[in-house]
């Protein structure tokens, strides 16, 4: 196993410096990354009882990930993470599905040796009471670990880091906490805080001289990659109506850590979430060509995985869409499967073959 880490780190190596020798943009690289990054495995027994209750949406959590830094070594270059808003600390303590896995006669997990949930702060995980289980309960340790790791590897290409703001109320599960424009302005606070300034990409580095962010992307201002080594890149993905919330506190996107998702024609477009590329691949690979960045999935919901179906993937790779997500840059450990997503060679990085012909 370590001998088949290093032979994809040497790989990923190679390509990184490959970009940096093209001295490419931003906007014109493609890479692979992984969707709820810090999920660790849920346990059996919870999965057992969702399944009686609702057996696609139990198939669907049957995936996890290995810790952040082992997905850096391995090359992957995106990462995601949901964030619940917990200013007080103990709102997630003592999840109810400990009980179902006592009821069960199951093994409770060592879930929080740390005692993460009682401390004050946001709050890094799945689902509330259900699929609590992550590699790191605070966003603060997530950003730390981010941070020491970069440091490491100082020379790392760019990552992409996409934030989930997690407020829904699912019927039996404890009430979340809503996102209000302060408490989306919170995750700023918690980047800056503990990943620093110097190792971000900001909307205000993109726009420059120009008038708004909108413009300087469709003129190509994007850094170029060696300017952009050792950063990471963070966007709120998230629907209009908390979109505008987070803006109104950061209007224009002025000061903000965050890009948003905001459709083309506006202001503050740049950085688009376009989760289907087998439906909207003319329409991703439009937008890249006017310099937008795009970030779309391979797979979902474990389905592909199951079928060992690369279609979707294929289609995200051809439509140029920048970064690209899975569940699967290993394969599965849930059940049988060879699905596993790369580029060829085994790298996760790679120029933009919409913007780049080789």
């Amino acid at each position: 196993m370590k001998q088949y880490i290093l032979i994809l780190f040497a790989f990923s190596t190679f390509s990184s410096f490959t970009l940096s020798a093209q001295n490419l943009k931003l906007n014109q690289i493609q890479v692979i990354g992984s969707h709820n990054s810090y999920k660790s495995q849920i346990s059996p027994e919870l999965l057992a009882f969702l399944s009686k209750v609702n057996l696609s949406a139990s198939k669907s959590l049957e995936y996890a990930h290995i810790p952040l830094e082992e997905q850096l070594d391995l090359g992957l270059r995106n990462l995601e993470l949901d964030v619940f808003h917990d200013p007080v600390g103990g709102r997630y303590s003592n999840p109810k599905g400990i009980e179902i896995i006592k009821s069960s006669e199951g093994n409770i997990p060592d879930y929080d040796p740390t005692n993460s949930l009682s401390k004050p702060g946001m709050k890094l995980f799945h689902v509330q009471d259900l699929d609590f289980q992550s590699h790191h309960l605070l966003f603060a340790d997530a950003l730390k670990a981010l941070k020491t790791w970069s440091e490491a590897h100082p020379d790392h290409s760019p990552v992409f880091i996409l934030i989930n703001a997690k407020d829904d109320n699912i019927p039996g599960t404890r009430p979340t906490l809503p996102f209000t424009a302060s408490a989306l302005d919170s995750i700023d606070i918690e980047i800056r805080t503990h990943l620093g300034m110097d190792h971000l990409i900001t909307p205000d580095q993109v726009k420059g001289k120009y008038a708004d962010l909108e413009t300087a992307v469709l003129a190509g201002n994007w850094p170029k990659m060696n300017d952009a080594r050792g950063k990471f890149l963070f966007v709120l993905d998230e629907n209009e109506e908390k979109t505008d919330r987070y803006l109104s506190a950061k209007p224009e996107l002025k000061n903000a850590v965050l890009f948003v998702n905001k459709k083309e024609g506006n202001s503050t477009a740049g950085f688009r979430i376009i989760n289907n590329p087998v439906k909207d691949e003319a329409y991703i690979r439009d937008l890249v060509k006017k310099g937008y960045m795009i970030r779309t999935r391979a797979d979902s919901d474990t389905k592909e995985a199951r079928m060992e179906d690369y279609s979707t993937f294929e289609k995200a790779k051809a439509s140029g869409a920048q970064v690209i997500s899975t569940d699967y840059y290993n394969t599965s450990t849930f059940f049988k499967s060879n699905y596993r997503v790369n580029f060829e060679e085994n790298v996760y990085e790679r120029s933009n073959p919409i913007l780049i012909k080789n």
